[in-house]
């Protein structure tokens, strides 16, 4: 996928709310400007890429305790260097889950800007993340990575993690579901 393709993607993205909005507008200004966009080595920010996962049977979704953000987030990671950011969700997806996973759409689902404070190794900078929605392709459990504390399966009728971004996508996943049936 080139860049014109990432672009068409984020053209193509509906945002539900004006912090999307904006979070669009500065994704597409940092593609139009920044040529090592999607370079972990890229000093002021990069893209990465992650996931709604749905469980095989579409009645839960999948969170990962992060060891080095501290809360529940949805799996995912840098695109070092790859500009195929549906491949690079599936990629962390199974990585992070152990699960087989394939794209319930190759549409954006969510998108967020988050700035990094500068930690060990690296300086502060900004990630642009590109979010997709995702099932498990076989009912079995999943493992947990190096990279997280814990795993869980949060199913519509559970409490959500205190993070405004996880309920956001929560939500959208809840109406998407419910104009199914």
């Amino acid at each position: 996928m080139h860049r014109g393709l990432i672009t068409n993607l984020l053209n193509d993205y509906f945002p539900e709310n004006m912090e999307e909005q904006a979070n669009k507008i500065r994704m597409l200004d940092f593609l139009a400007v920044e040529p090592d966009c999607f370079e972990r080595a890229c000093q002021s920010g990069h893209f990465t890429a992650s996931c709604w996962l749905e469980n095989f049977n579409g009645n839960a979704a999948l969170l990962t305790h992060h060891k080095k953000f501290k809360g529940w987030l949805q799996l995912g990671g840098h695109a070092d260097g790859d500009n195929d950011l549906l491949r690079v969700a599936l990629k962390e997806a199974e990585e992070e889950s152990g699960l087989p996973v394939d794209p319930i759409s190759d549409k954006i689902f969510d998108i967020g800007v988050h700035f990094i404070p500068p930690h060990e190794d690296t300086t502060q900078h900004y990630h642009y993340d590109v979010r997709f929605y995702l099932r498990a392709t076989e009912d079995k459990p999943f493992t947990v990575s190096e990279e997280s504390h814990a795993l869980m399966w949060v199913k519509q009728e559970n409490q959500l993690p205190d993070n405004l971004e996880v309920k956001r996508m929560f939500w959208k996943w809840k109406r998407l579901k419910d104009n199914r049936c």
